[in-house]
């Protein structure tokens, strides 16, 4: 096992940053402006403080036990049928958010780029690609995360960086918003585009320094966070909230509208939807790896590569369940607000009873 003990605290922040940023980017400005209008930016940070309190939650259970599995210490901590019933929650909801972003990454690619291939195809083809990666160790799993986020970070800071140059600082005053009312719920939405800091529940008993986890945690959402922030900065500074509104994904149209200095490149939604599809996948790894993970660890397996292939029909049936884009969004708001109770308020109910009952894994 100490070979599986090899992820250190920059691997561990890689692994929560690019699995955090995915195919939500798109829409992230939409929902933002839909909130709160120009106090879109401060909506964003603060729905990032809030995924924080999960994060940290996570983080500290996993510190508590840094030998053991959510699955495992789940159940010393609730009991056995209890932890059973939350861990078999828990892995299906987040085999729909698989099969979910894999849907929403199809319809993407065949609306902008490949409007001629079937929607199956693509779907597919991004399930067999998570599929087939699922089938290696955490260390080669910590390995590809860390290789791909420096190409989802700098192309999407560039392009940022370049769309401020055209943006009006008149757009996103006053800093509230017109309507504050909106803001509270608009925090609760934007939370949810950071969900995929759960990752860390797995990353933690493979860190050679589980004790340093918290700086992990720190750093990737702080990085995550004020990306974010400033891609919605840009889009409502460049379009202004009421036409952000109005676009179906307002990240991809602020490519769209960015060039590189004296036209080398007098569009940059090609580049960024590369960057995209990077972003995209080692989401859906994530998400994929960490269900065939906790099933295995349900079920005593020494290894999740055998379950790779297995639920892969489950989540395309899944992914192709909701009959239109308009339904897709629909279940997707459902699902990530339902998705709070199982990455903030499940965890929160774990760390307070197993402190109340002094329940602590072994240290290494």
């Amino acid at each position: 096992m100490n070979n599986q003990r090899q992820v250190t605290v920059l691997q561990a922040s890689a692994i929560t940053i690019s699995t955090i940023v995915g195919v939500g980017v798109l829409a992230l400005p939409l929902g933002a402006a839909r909130a709160a209008d120009a106090g879109a930016p401060l909506v964003t940070f603060l729905g990032m403080a809030l995924a924080f309190v999960g994060l940290f939650f996570m983080t500290r259970l996993g510190m508590r036990f840094p030998n053991d599995s959510y699955i495992q210490y789940s159940e010393v901590i609730m009991g056995r049928w209890l932890g059973t019933i939350g861990n078999l929650v828990s892995i299906v909801f987040f085999g729909v958010l698989c099969s979910l972003v894999a849907r929403e990454f199809g319809e993407v690619v065949v609306t902008a780029v490949l409007k001629n291939t079937p929607l199956e195809v693509t779907v597919l083809v991004m399930l067999l690609l998570a599929a087939l990666s699922s089938r290696k160790n955490i260390m080669s799993f910590a390995y590809i995360h860390l290789f791909y986020s420096p190409f989802i970070l700098v192309p999407a800071l560039l392009i940022v960086a370049l769309s401020l140059k055209s943006a009006n600082i008149i757009n996103v005053l006053p800093v509230w918003g017109n309507d504050p009312s909106g803001i509270p719920m608009g925090i609760i939405t934007l939370s949810t585009m950071f969900q995929g800091y759960f990752i860390m529940m797995m990353v933690i008993p493979a860190m050679c320094r589980p004790e340093k986890a918290m700086r992990a945690s720190f750093w990737a959402m702080l990085v995550t966070g004020l990306l974010y922030t400033l891609i919605v900065i840009a889009t409502v500074g460049v379009f202004g909230a009421e036409e952000t509104k109005t676009l179906l994904w307002p990240t991809l149209e602020l490519a769209k509208a960015t060039s590189l200095p004296a036209n080398v490149l007098e569009r940059l939604d090609a580049v960024f939807l590369a960057v995209w599809v990077t972003a995209v996948f080692t989401s859906l790894f994530s998400c994929y790896y960490f269900t065939i993970y906790s099933i295995s660890k349900m079920l005593k397996l020494a290894d999740q590569g055998m379950l790779s292939f297995s639920i892969l029909p489950i989540l395309f049936v899944l992914a192709m369940l909701p009959q239109s884009l308009l339904q897709l969004n629909e279940w997707n708001a459902v699902i990530s607000k339902f998705g709070l109770l199982i990455t903030i308020v499940y965890p929160g109910v774990l760390l307070t009873i197993s402190k109340l009952r002094k329940k602590r894994g072994a240290s290494r």
